[in-house]
């Protein structure tokens, strides 16, 4: 199993039930839905830029781009698709913001393979934060690895959904003053090898086992409706969302 995908664990065990998602202002949906420049648009596009910058640039160098000449092109694709020029292809792609940016991306590749367009084009535009990107993709890439380029991005896209999901719910707990207990059953959560067992939750957080027990379901409940959430803001429409989760499992298993 490749190291994203051991890194991602146990962490999905959603349900298949409706998630009750508030479907109406998801981001994307928003950016679908305007019809010419808007501030809300614009924000909403730029906020899902800096979500899933990772598969991107994951694409990129599988590609065969160097970091440096990879960080242009993610800049450079970026700044392109900000400019809202290809939004009717959404269309051809079922409204799905994954296949969007994936075929967007590779138009854009064939389009702009010259180094010094990307950096032009990018230029005054930068969307991601490089000085993360160079620390966590430092040791990627290895030559034992071999994904091909759209099993990496699809593998990145999953985690960094993963990721935003468990940022939003660590952030509602460290708000209710429970960064602790969150960071304990985050652990059990995404099926860590080192995870304490309920039992040793409960004696170091002085808490009876059943009530650490009640604490993780609603985690769980919590972080699926997180998900489902999450899933809605990359959908055109909400049918949509239980085919992205079950693509979601099927990437990550893989």
């Amino acid at each position: 199993m490749p190291a994203d995908d051991q890194a991602s664990g146990n962490r999905i065990a959603p349900s298949t039930q409706d998630g009750g998602v508030a479907f109406t202002t998801t981001h994307w949906s928003v950016v679908l839905a305007a019809q010419g420049p808007s501030p809300a648009a614009q924000a909403a596009l730029e906020k899902l830029c800096r979500t899933y910058w990772r598969p991107i640039y994951g694409f990129v160098r599988r590609q065969g781009a160097g970091p440096e000449e990879a960080e242009d092109l993610t800049q450079g694709f970026f700044a392109l698709l900000l400019e809202r020029r290809d939004l009717d292809a959404v269309r051809k792609e079922k409204g799905r913001l994954r296949s969007y940016l994936l075929t967007s991306l590779k138009h854009f590749l064939t389009n702009e393979r010259s180094r010094a367009t990307a950096i032009k084009r990018g230029q005054g535009q930068q969307l991601i934060p490089l000085d993360e990107l160079r620390e966590r993709e430092h040791a990627g890439f290895e030559p034992a690895d071999t994904s091909t380029a759209d099993q990496i991005y699809e593998r990145r896209w999953a985690l960094a959904l993963l990721e935003q999901v468990l940022r939003r719910l660590g952030e509602e707990y460290r708000s209710a003053g429970n960064v602790v207990l969150f960071e304990r059953l985050e652990a059990l959560l995404m099926g860590e090898p080192d995870r304490p067992s309920q039992g040793q939750i409960a004696d170091e957080l002085d808490m009876t086992e059943n009530a650490v027990k009640q604490a993780f379901r609603r985690l769980r409940q919590r972080y699926q409706q997180l998900l489902r959430e999450e899933i809605a803001h990359t959908v055109m429409v909400p049918g949509d969302i239980e085919d992205e989760l079950r693509h979601l499992i099927a990437v990550l298993r893989a």
